[in-house]
């Protein structure tokens, strides 16, 4: 123990020659024991706060190895260069007094490199871990993510990890992840970012394997039913629904020949487009490659020489589901939505309109929104339906709260995101979708044209019927 107590001895008074050892000894002294339990809190869960993490793992951390550098130079420089000459080592390793000396110094040495080194160790994997969480996402820089992070809570994907979909599994995609987060971090801290931010969101997003990890095109899917549900702006909020019978199809498998929707990324053969703009609305040219090398290029009518802002580009999933995530509702899906849930009682006469007119008008700022929203909607009542303010406060309260979120989870006013700020390219309800090539505008130099047939993806059953008709109208249109 006297040697040990001996070596400590000498370990401080070499940090105490040195002003540059003495300062990072002082600030190793003070972080290792704070970084020490803010890891083990870190670890156990007791601290859910991301700017903690923050501070730990990308900040502490840091200064703390600085620190340590700055310790070991300096007692580098304190000791002077003969002491570390050939002749000193030599003598050293001869000198039986002197070798237990240095034995015990490489005990040492050692003993603490290792514990500093599995600490570190434990820090860069919490780092990663807290680096790809869904909390550094989203709540990090929450202003900037707010659009993104709501959205993403109210998706099918609500329950996978961000980085799953914007990074993938692949080291190259990592990589850049770290990469561009860097940028995107100065970005948010100098409040220089785009509003609303840009998108396809190209250095972030992979390719369709990593979509492929739980979806399969390239299985037979066959018809899927859908029926989607509309509330007419009567009296009544009339229930309507539609039934369309989606061809999904498939995109090859076992012989199989691609077929339907998921035609479109089959592996049998390679669909290629361009456009003028990067956000990939307007298509100018596609080109198909078959199997057997054989290309068909169709360009759209009265442009023979297209000037394109985007690459060559091999269609796949995010091309149609461009927004698997982040869905931006329409003001009168979002309000549908709401009925159909009851967050909006389809019971309290003409909700469906006096709600939509007080969701499209534009507001400074989400405040200000509900504000109004909750102004509008007891004034229209008070002066058109006095009765439901007096008898049906509580329905009238639960639509105010409905109607308010259903702007606040589409509609971004510091960010700039209206409604139709971003297109939606699945089906064709809200933008051109399927119609950006399917408009019967593209043809090729043989004549053939790219059909607009809707037959061709999708058979409607049933359209706007009264949600109690819809099995009737279904039946009665078979029979024809």
């Amino acid at each position: 123990m006297s040697r040990i107590a001996e070596l400590f001895s000498r370990l401080f008074r070499s940090i105490a020659r040195s002003k540059m050892a003495l300062a990072g000894g002082a600030i190793a002294c003070v972080l290792f024991p704070m970084l020490l339990v803010s890891v083990a809190l870190d670890l156990i869960g007791w601290v859910e706060n991301p700017y903690f993490s923050f501070l730990l793992y990308l900040t502490l951390t840091p200064l703390l190895i600085i620190a340590i550098i700055l310790t070991a130079v300096g007692i580098f420089h304190s000791r002077g260069e003969n002491r570390y000459s050939f002749e000193s080592f030599k003598e050293y390793l001869t000198t039986p007094e002197r070798y237990r000396k240095i034995r015990l110094h490489a005990y040492f040495y050692t003993i603490f490199a290792s514990l500093f080194l599995f600490f570190l160790g434990v820090v860069a994997v919490s780092s990663q871990r807290y680096s790809a969480s869904t909390s550094f996402c989203a709540n990090f820089c929450h202003k900037v993510m707010a659009p993104a992070y709501i959205t993403y809570k109210n998706s099918p994907h609500s329950q996978v990890p961000c980085v799953a979909c914007h990074a993938g599994k692949n080291s190259p995609w990592l990589v850049r992840r770290q990469l561009t987060g860097l940028h995107q971090l100065y970005v948010a801290l100098t409040d220089s970012y785009a509003r609303p931010l840009k998108t396809p969101v190209n250095h972030l997003r992979p390719s369709r394997e990593t979509c492929e990890q739980c979806h399969w095109p390239d299985k037979f899917h066959g018809h899927r039913l859908r029926l989607i549900d509309k509330f007419l702006d009567d009296e009544a909020n009339s229930h309507m629904q539609s039934a369309i019978l989606l061809k999904i199809g498939s995109g090859g498998q076992l012989g199989r020949p691609a077929q339907g929707i998921h035609w479109h990324t089959s592996k049998q053969h390679r669909l290629y487009f361009e456009s003028t703009d990067e956000e990939r609305r307007d298509i100018t040219k596609v080109t198909l490659t078959m199997p057997d090398g054989s290309t068909t290029t169709y360009l759209k009518k009265g442009i023979t020489h297209p000037v394109t802002r985007s690459k060559k580009r091999l269609m796949d999933c995010i091309d149609c589901h461009n927004r698997p995530t982040h869905f931006l509702l329409s003001p009168d899906s979002a309000l549908n939505d709401k009925l159909l849930t009851g967050q909006i009682p389809a019971n309290l006469p003409y909700i469906k309109r006096v709600a939509l007119a007080a969701i499209t008008q534009d507001y400074k700022n989400t405040s200000e929104a509900h504000e109004r929203i909750a102004a509008q909607l007891r004034q229209w009542y008070a002066t058109n339906l006095p009765e439901v303010e007096k008898n049906q406060r509580s329905l009238l309260d639960q639509a105010i709260s409905g109607t308010q979120q259903a702007y606040s989870e589409n509609i971004f006013p510091d960010m700039n995101i209206r409604w139709g700020t971003y297109p939606d390219f699945i089906g064709h309800r809200q933008n051109s979708g399927c119609f950006r090539c399917h408009d019967g505008s593209f043809e090729s130099s043989d004549g053939t044209v790219i059909s607009h047939d809707c037959k061709l993806c999708h058979l409607m059953m049933a359209e706007s019927v009264p949600v109690e008709k819809l099995m009737e109208t279904v039946v009665r249109g078979k029979r024809r």
